[in-house]
């Protein structure tokens, strides 16, 4: 037995010994081993498919003015050009044995216990360096780095499983690399980028690209692939429910407004990925995806619970004003001039005085510019903002918000309570947190502590047992099996279930 299997001194290994349900890890980051990963892809597309990797690699994350990055700038240079202050030092290195863990698939399979984990999902760190590359050679890159990961993991598919990258730059490539993902490598898990930068066409084709480049870099919007997108992508989100594909996404926000220090990466880091994934998820639920597709599964990785909870109440609360019915305290044309004119007359004269109004003047006067600046009222459609998503009552937010997102949340995220607070969460629901331990990344420094560190939220009373079983086990069982029913077939998860529960479960799925 090897001297890393002896699990007694582990932490998360105690935590584990005293459950009587499986834990499934929903985000662990790996590394590529450079040299191999690279001999593959030059295998399968060449030496240019190798250098459009290393292109993609070195400008991804990390920001250029004139071809000089954020250290060969000077602090001049910096605040002239705006050069964001991008990640760094964001591997684990002092603890050699988890760097070499992330590196290595059996080493990672070994250590399982050790974590505490019946089963991960695996997101490598190049699992969609692709996004950056040229149009022309996106698809074959990513292709082969899907096609080198599901090749190295495919033995420890009973502990682990690795995610398909999938490029979101159009639908119809979207869809391509899914079923190439599923039908040919077996893999079940998808990662998508939750937005996509484009360009905006009238500065474009006032400024062309290539006779202004800069001005490109600034001029765009990201189109989050529900509401306003430039394509529709119901084809894709239709593939994904026809194939029984959960669909996963690390989408941050650095860089964005108030997230683009040129000099400290933690200011722009704090709460970046619940801002990028609360983007994300709102464009899906306004849009109408989640109602047109209910069956549609999705995992917004890294950025907490708390923001899932603090938009779900939000969206309750306004619809509550911001119905049809409810917009109607503010329709202009309710507003009645005879009682207007009426109470000014008998109130108004300190105010008023020198100032001789028409009912209709005063009407208008008194609404002011926020009701006067635009050229007529919006009509029909335009009134309804939870008109796409089809909006009645709350129980509709419910299940369009609640049932069909699910919330990662890393291990020593307190945050998570808010998600658990049936009290303060309309309908007494409690949210999808899944257990998200981000091992591999530098907020983990140590492998074995996670599930320990989730635990202790239990001892804290911040959570309670039920919802740490929840949030280990049974949304992660949920969020995998609601999208495929036979996602734990002839897994670690499947064997340890116990077996009234799994009982119930099928019971479930076959209903669903």
């Amino acid at each position: 037995m090897s001297k890393y299997s002896k699990l007694k001194s582990f932490p998360s290994a105690a935590v584990r010994a005293n459950l009587d349900y499986p834990v499934i890890d929903t985000d662990v980051h790996t590394n590529d081993f450079t040299p191999a990963l690279e001999d593959y892809i030059a295998d399968y597309g060449g030496v240019k498919l190798v250098d459009e990797l290393r292109k993609a690699e070195s400008s991804r994350l990390n920001p250029k003015s004139e071809n000089k990055d954020w250290y060969q700038q000077t602090p001049e240079e910096r605040q002239y050009n705006r050069t964001l202050r991008s990640p760094w030092w964001a591997r684990v290195t002092r603890n050699t044995l988890d760097l070499a863990t992330y590196t290595l698939p059996a080493l990672l399979y070994e250590r399982q216990g050790e974590q505490g984990s019946d089963y991960s999902v695996l997101f490598p760190n190049n699992a969609l360096a692709a996004a950056g590359a040229s149009k022309e050679n996106r698809q074959l890159l990513q292709r082969a780095i899907n096609h080198y990961h599901a090749d190295i993991y495919r033995k420890y598919s009973d502990r682990l499983t690795v995610v398909a990258g999938i490029p979101m730059t159009t639908p119809q490539e979207a869809i391509e690399e899914l079923e190439f993902a599923v039908n040919t490598l077996g893999l079940k898990v998808a990662n998508i980028p939750g937005g996509v930068r484009r360009p905006i066409k009238a500065i474009t084709d006032k400024y062309p690209a290539d006779q202004f480049p800069e001005i490109g870099k600034y001029a765009s919007y990201i189109d989050f692939f529900g509401l306003d997108s430039e394509y529709d992508y119901d084809p894709f989100w239709a593939k994904a429910v026809e194939l029984g594909v959960p669909l996963t996404t690390h989408y941050g926000s650095q860089g964005w407004t108030g997230r683009s220090s040129i000099s400290n990466y933690m200011n722009n880091h704090i709460g970046h990925f619940a801002d990028g994934s609360q983007a994300f998820a709102k464009a899906l639920f306004f849009g109408g995806v989640t109602r047109r597709f209910p069956q549609l599964r999705v995992g917004m990785l890294e950025g907490g619970a708390d923001w899932g909870a603090h938009v779900y109440i939000h969206l309750v609360d306004r619809f509550s004003k911001r119905s049809l019915e409810g917009l109607q305290n503010y329709n202009p044309d309710l507003a009645n001039p005879d009682e207007l004119f009426e109470l000014f007359e008998q109130y108004g004269g300190d105010i008023t005085q020198g100032h001789s109004l028409s009912k209709e003047e005063l009407t208008k006067s008194v609404l002011g510019s926020s009701f006067n600046r635009h050229s007529r009222s919006p009509v029909g459609r335009e009134l309804e903002d939870f008109g796409a998503a089809g909006i009645q009552s709350i129980e509709d937010i419910r299940d369009r918000w609640v049932n069909s997102f699910f919330f990662g949340s890393e291990s020593d995220d307190r945050t998570i309570a808010a998600a658990f607070n049936d009290k303060a969460n309309p309908l007494g629901v409690k949210l999808n947190a899944i257990y998200s331990s981000d091992v591999g990344h530098w907020d983990v420094p140590d492998l074995t502590a996670p599930l320990a560190e989730s635990w202790d939220l239990v001892r804290e009373g911040v959570i309670s047992e039920a919802d740490f079983k929840a949030y280990v086990f049974g949304n992660p069982y949920k969020f995998y099996t609601e999208a495929n029913p036979d996602f734990f077939k002839g897994t670690a998860v499947e064997s340890k279930l116990p077996k009234t529960e799994s009982q119930v479960e099928n019971k479930t799925l076959v209903g669903v």
